[in-house]
């Protein structure tokens, strides 16, 4: 997978501030994994491959289906999840079905997330840091958000340079 070749998961920028943003993300159909995973490399580990499995044929149809970025990881003390964004072409009713029973196949609802953009190499303590980061510029800014904050990876791992990764969560926002 080549991170500039690969479908990109759409979204809208609909604020910008200096040290981060909101964006609108449409509903999307996701291929997702549930684990009891407690960090990013165990998580990574584990769900990257069930879910590479899924796509590269290990599905009813045996079809292959193309990698997209970014790869979604909630990682929680209750439980933790990786999913991949299916190709827009795809939604619930027309993906083969996984042969493990592990991978849900699901659609997202319509979100407004606020996001944080690091480089290098993700981990547990930078994803932290920027977690922190972020939630500090919400509050500076008087933004309520909930849920979880979850990690965006949009990297193959063997790609040394020019890394993007993210930290998201859910906020608040009126749509009119």
């Amino acid at each position: 997978m080549s991170s500039n070749k690969a479908e990109t998961q759409t979204y809208k920028v609909v604020q910008t501030e200096p040290n981060f943003e909101i964006r609108f993300y449409p509903a999307v159909t996701m291929a997702t994994i549930t684990s009891s995973a407690k960090s990013y490399k165990e998580l990574g580990n584990s769900g990257f491959r069930k879910l590479a499995a899924y796509i590269f044929g290990g599905n009813e149809a045996k079809r292959q289906i193309s990698m997209t970025t970014p790869v979604h990881m909630d990682i929680n003390d209750t439980a933790s999840s990786m999913s991949f964004v299916m190709p827009l072409e795809f939604n619930k009713d027309n993906l083969p079905k996984p042969n493990d029973s592990n991978v849900e196949i699901k659609t997202t609802t319509d979100e407004y997330v606020a996001v944080i953009t690091f480089g290098g190499f993700a981990s547990d303590k930078k994803i932290k840091f920027y977690q922190d980061k972020l939630e500090t510029e919400l509050r500076r800014n008087s933004i309520s958000y909930y849920g979880n904050f979850r990690f965006l990876g949009y990297n193959p791992p063997y790609q040394l340079f020019g890394r993007k990764n993210e930290v998201i969560v859910n906020v608040d926002r009126d749509p009119s």
